[in-house]
C-alpha cells in the first residue's frame, strides 16, 4: 500500500511541476540561438527528455506536443546522421497530433513545423520529405498567422531551397519585418539574423 501511495503521489508531483510551454520556448532559444554547437546536442537531450515527460502528462494540450517535436527535432539536427531520424519520425507524429486535437494552436506553429519538417528530411527510401506536403502545410500556417515571423521565415526558405528566389523575398521581407513576440526576444533576435543570412544569399541570386 505504501509503495503504491508514494507511486500515486510521484503522478501528482509530475502533474503539479509540470513546466509551461513558455519555459520550453525560453529553453530551446537559449540552446538554439546562445548555446555553443558543440554543446547543443547534450543541451537539447537534456531539454528533450523533460518536455516529453510533460508531453506524456498533458498528452491533449496541442501547446506541449508542438513543443515537444521543436525540440525533438532540434536534437535530431544536433545529432545527425541516421540514427537522427527517428527523432524527426517522433517529431512528425507530435505534430499530425497536435493539428488533430487544434491546428490553429500557437498561431499554426503546427502546421509550420511539419512543412519545415517536409522539405527539411531526405525523402524515400531514407525519410518522409515531400515537397508538395512541405509547401501544403506552410501555407496552412501562413493562412492561420499571415505577419508571424516564423511562418514567413520557413516558406521564405522553402521557395529559397526550391530556386524560387523572387518568392523566396517576398516572405523574407515579410519575416524580418514581424511584430515582436513578447517574452520571446532571444527567439526573435536569432530568428532575423537567419533571416539576414537568407536575405543576403536570394540577393546575391537576384543580382
Amino acid at each position: 500500500m505504501k509503495a503504491l501511495m508514494l507511486g500515486a503521489l510521484a503522478l501528482i508531483s509530475t502533474s503539479v511541476l509540470a513546466a509551461p510551454v513558455s519555459y520550453y520556448q525560453q529553453s530551446w532559444a537559449e540552446i538554439k540561438y546562445q548555446t555553443a554547437d558543440e554543446q547543443q546536442k547534450q543541451a537539447f537531450s537534456d531539454l528533450r527528455d523533460k518536455v516529453q515527460a510533460d508531453v506524456k502528462a498533458h498528452p491533449d494540450d496541442a501547446g506541449y506536443l508542438i513543443w515537444g517535436a521543436i525540440i525533438s527535432a532540434s536534437y535530431a539536427g544536433a545529432k545527425g546522421g541516421i540514427g537522427a531520424l527517428k527523432y524527426v519520425k517522433e517529431a512528425k507524429a507530435e505534430l499530425e497530433q497536435a493539428i488533430k486535437l487544434n491546428g490553429e494552436a500557437l498561431g499554426g506553429s503546427a502546421y509550420t513545423s511539419l512543412g519545415s519538417l517536409y522539405y527539411q528530411v531526405p525523402g524515400w527510401p531514407i525519410g518522409f520529405g515531400d515537397d508538395d506536403k512541405a509547401e501544403a502545410n506552410l501555407k496552412k500556417g501562413l493562412a492561420i498567422n499571415p505577419t508571424g515571423i516564423d511562418a514567413n521565415f520557413f516558406y521564405g526558405d522553402f521557395l529559397m531551397d526550391q530556386g524560387r528566389y523572387k518568392e523566396a523575398k517576398v516572405y523574407l521581407d515579410k519575416a524580418l519585418a514581424a511584430p515582436a513576440r513578447p517574452g520571446r526576444e532571444v527567439a526573435d533576435a536569432g530568428r532575423r539574423g537567419e533571416i539576414k543570412e537568407r536575405l543576403d544569399k536570394v540577393q546575391a541570386k537576384l543580382r
